[in-house]
């Protein structure tokens, strides 16, 4: 179990928190201890309300150029000497310049990759690190029940989507109850299920991309598989230290 944090740090971390600087276990004990923190909550809420109002309403101003220029000087161009080698190489050099403008611009797609690659690891940690935080004791589900029809409805006016809980004993994956959960400045509702002795999150949010229709994917976060889709309006985790087959299937199993 994670060693409880105490309030000062915690405090001042959450900053730290809202921007994705942490570390997953740091995260996880800072969300940990937000939890039952009422005035860290809050507080919390504070923070993540004003960074939504500057990203929406803060005025962006054009950089002018002397000041682009004062900051990122163009270095004066060297003085050219004539030279019969260099002559011979531009012209040798002249014909490859299309490709070598194909490979500048596969190089600025693979920055784009990169950048996306960081955001999507970014997200499968919080995503692992909420996991983490719902096994602790106490923490796993709001409402502890297996009959599905009971679960279902508990989440009606909680979050403002419907999760799917799915009755899923016949394939092996015991309905264990389901909790609310919050990650990346995001409401979720989680379906928590066991299999044998292992627990699957099911993290259910509103899509990032609304509309959209992904099939299934696989990844694995800090030792924790997950199995990430979309459909319409809503976007799923699946997260356990399941192996990647059983993890699958449960994700088939929810999709059916």
């Amino acid at each position: 179990m994670m060693q409880a944090m105490l309030h000062e740090q915690a405090e001042d971390l959450l900053s730290a928190l809202l921007d994705g600087e942490l570390d997953a276990l740091t995260s996880a004990r800072v969300e940990a201890h937000v939890g039952v923190c009422p005035t860290c909550t809050a507080e919390f809420a504070r923070l993540t309300a004003l960074s939504a109002a500057i990203r929406e309403r803060a005025t962006r101003h054009p950089v002018p150029d002397a000041l682009r220029d004062a900051v990122f000087p163009k270095p004066a161009p060297a003085a050219r000497t004539p030279s019969p080698l260099r002559d011979r190489l531009s012209r040798w050099l002249r014909p490859a310049a299309g490709g070598f403008a194909v490979g500048a611009a596969l190089a600025t797609g693979f920055a784009v990759l990169i950048d996306t690659h960081d955001a999507d690891t970014q997200l499968a940690d919080n995503i692992v690190s909420a996991h983490v935080r719902g096994l602790q004791a106490g923490h796993l589900t709001d409402v502890q029940i297996s009959d599905q029809h009971q679960v279902k409805p508990w989440f009606d006016g909680k979050i403002d989507l419907a999760p799917p809980v799915k009755d899923l004993t016949a394939q092996g994956f015991d309905l264990v109850g389901g909790r609310l959960d919050y990650f990346q400045g995001r409401e979720a509702a989680v379906v928590v299920y066991h299999r044998h002795l292992h627990v699957i999150d099911l993290f259910v949010a509103r899509s990032a991309k609304a509309g959209a229709v992904s099939g299934p994917s696989l990844t694995t976060a800090n030792g924790y598989n997950i199995v990430h889709w979309r459909d319409g309006d809503r976007e799923f985790w699946a997260v356990s230290d399941v192996n990647a087959a059983e993890l699958n299937e449960f994700a088939e199993a929810i999709r059916q």
